[in-house]
């Protein structure tokens, strides 16, 4: 656990040392807020079941900064650490290998819950977030959504050779299921064929999940979106068993 612990603070002073990163993580949801927020407000519409557009997309951009965690910042962590040959001699060094996945896990949760809450409080300061649902189930569906992209992280850093593979593929699969999810644009208000193709990625059920226990529903009426997030994070985290390479 110490070797844990140290580890963790390390891989996270090191994140914090890049402001790309930080930026992307922390900072770009909330420009999606400020943004779209100046332009629709929060007054509520029916449109969004009685809630305001804030309201709305606020557990949509969570699901945004999962998927950045996932897509992006996770693989190329993981795959430049091998390009490099620090992934070799982390797993000589006197820690176990579980021990190094774990930080990268932790340090990549904690920074998803930090995103999440920035938003939340910005949305509530500035729009007056209304949250009708339990935010114990919102933060169990949170964690879920975290650790299923997570997974596809390790994932894809398992087949990416390097860096930037991993950083071309991650922006280019983040990209298509940012349009697509319904994070940025309504799923309804996109053509049939993009809704099709939507409901095949990952990113529009953790979408739909957020946004239905931020409704107020239950976990039975998510069960396809639990089903495929679930899912994801078991065949990724065996096929990254196989399929990872420490150098």
């Amino acid at each position: 656990m110490r070797g844990l612990g140290k580890l963790t603070k390390t891989e996270l002073k090191l994140f914090l040392r890049e402001p790309e990163a930080v930026f992307f993580m922390l900072v770009f949801p909330l420009l999606l807020l400020f943004v779209f927020g100046g332009i629709w407000g929060n007054e509520p519409s029916p449109y969004f079941h009685g809630l305001g557009f804030v309201d709305w997309s606020t557990p949509a951009y969570m699901a945004l900064i999962v998927g950045i965690a996932g897509l992006v910042g996770l693989p190329v962590t993981v795959a430049g650490y091998r390009e490099r040959k620090i992934l070799r001699r982390l797993r000589a060094a006197p820690v176990s290998p579980l021990t190094v996945l774990g930080a990268w896990v932790l340090v990549y949760a904690a920074l998803t819950t930090l995103g999440a809450l920035l938003l939340i409080v910005a949305a509530k300061l500035a729009y007056g977030l209304r949250v009708p649902g339990d935010p114990l189930k919102i933060a169990l569906g949170f964690g879920l959504c975290t650790l299923s992209f997570l997974a596809f992280g390790f994932l894809l850093a398992s087949v990416s050779r390097t860096a930037r593979v991993a950083n071309i593929t991650g922006l280019a699969l983040f990209f298509l299921m940012m349009f697509l999810s319904g994070a940025t644009v309504p799923k309804q208000e996109l053509p049939e064929t993009m809704q099709r193709l939507g409901a095949w990625l990952p990113l529009t059920h953790a979408v739909e999940l957020l946004q239905g226990l931020w409704l107020g529903e239950g976990w039975g009426e998510h069960a396809t979106a639990l089903l495929v997030l679930s899912g994801v994070l078991i065949g990724s985290a065996a096929l990254s068993a196989k399929l990872f390479r420490w150098e």
